[in-house]
């Protein structure tokens, strides 16, 4: 299985970089886009354009679905219907209800599903650096391991499939908190009148420090957002994440300020799919509400 040839539907920022990473890694990869332009220039990597969804997946050994949201996803897998039997790799962001659609809609085309979401944006995802979280039958690992070998630098697995996706759900609340929290300490330490590099350079090797922060704390004090994880599906995906809380029984009144803060950034942006998520601080400028 060192050569499984993997059909990646949906090239956008984090598909383009798991292409390259699959490729890098010397595996046989057809791609898919909406957009054929985004799907063409990876041909560079040695990936071949498909035309269609089922002309990527046709004896494809893994269909890759890296997509918006499920809806997008249980169509295109569908306009794709891979043969019997083929391994569907799940990496896009569909939340609890969605995931239960894909398990549903592995059933009704016989696919062995792995729902795999992912931990990782745009860098990350080019570098083969990512955390895969998977769930899914035994039997689909040794398939899957020179795939998961090319595209990330961990793997969990986490039982049937479905699991990866409730704990995507639980990761990114906290990587929103962290990304929000970075934003309003940030706005708050410019507004009293100091540098706001001055907070970075104050938790910095302390206990509560985070690359993370520093990472999103220097786009936020630059005022400079090259997408990374883009604002826009940052918002979707809190959606989900609210959805979560709710069905779980968990207060969603953090996730609710979180979401209000992307949304209130967003009407300031312009367009939020060309922002990274760090643009959530213009949703704490202006008024206090």
């Amino acid at each position: 299985m060192a050569h499984v040839t993997v059909a990646v539907l949906g090239a956008g920022t984090m598909g383009a970089g798991m292409v390259t990473s699959l490729r890098r890694a010397g595996l046989p990869v057809r791609v898919w886009n909406r957009d054929p332009a985004k799907a063409q220039a990876l041909t560079g990597t040695g990936a071949q354009a498909a035309a269609t969804p089922a002309e990527a997946a046709d004896g494809a050994d893994v269909v890759l679905t890296m997509l918006l949201d499920a809806d997008a996803v249980v169509d295109v897998v569908t306009q794709a219907s891979p043969a019997a039997g083929t391994t569907w790799l799940q990496c896009s962001t569909v939340g609890v209800e969605g995931a239960d659609r894909t398990v549903a809609t592995a059933r009704d085309l016989d696919l062995v599903l792995v729902d795999c979401p992912v931990l990782g944006t745009k860098e990350p995802a080019a570098n083969g650096a990512l955390t895969l979280l998977a769930s899914g039958p035994e039997e689909a690992r040794e398939r899957l391991a020179p795939v998961f070998d090319a595209l990330g630098s961990k793997t969990v697995w986490l039982g049937e499939a479905g699991a990866g996706s409730r704990l995507k759900m639980a990761c990114n609340s906290w990587l929103f908190m962290l990304t929000t929290g970075t934003a309003q300490a940030v706005a708050l330490t410019r507004g009293l009148g100091l540098d706001p590099q001055r907070f970075l350079d104050a938790i910095a090797g302390g206990p509560v420090d985070s690359p993370y922060a520093h990472v999103k704390g220097g786009l936020m004090i630059a005022g400079d957002y090259p997408p990374s994880f883009a604002l826009g599906g940052a918002a979707k995906d809190a959606r989900l994440i609210r959805a979560a809380l709710q069905g779980a029984g968990v207060s969603d009144r953090l996730t609710a300020a979180v979401l209000a803060t992307m949304e209130a950034a967003a009407e300031r942006v312009g367009d939020p799919a060309a922002v990274d998520m760090a643009a959530v601080l213009e949703g704490l400028t202006g008024s206090g509400d």
